[in-house]
């Protein structure tokens, strides 16, 4: 039980991580491409508001789990 504390104790004190301006700017960027394509399949192609929607879900989701991927092969190697 003491050993649980004293871990606990460690981590409750450590420095967040800091998000680098590269990271920030690629996400800023990634949430403009998906709200583009979202604009593009709705107004353009007129797919409708929920299969825009839902395509421009998919490919977030898509995203987030390569960002998933990549950011798990990189720990690993470390």
């Amino acid at each position: 039980m003491t050993v649980d504390r004293d871990v606990i104790a460690e981590h409750e004190h450590a420095p967040p991580d800091e998000v680098s301006r590269a990271t920030v700017i690629a996400y800023a960027v990634a949430a403009t491409l998906l709200l583009g394509w979202f604009l593009f399949g709705w107004l353009v192609l007129q797919q409708g508001f929920v299969d825009s929607v839902g395509e421009s879900a998919g490919a977030g989701f898509a995203l987030l789990l390569i960002i998933s991927v990549v950011g798990t092969v990189r720990r690993s190697r470390r």
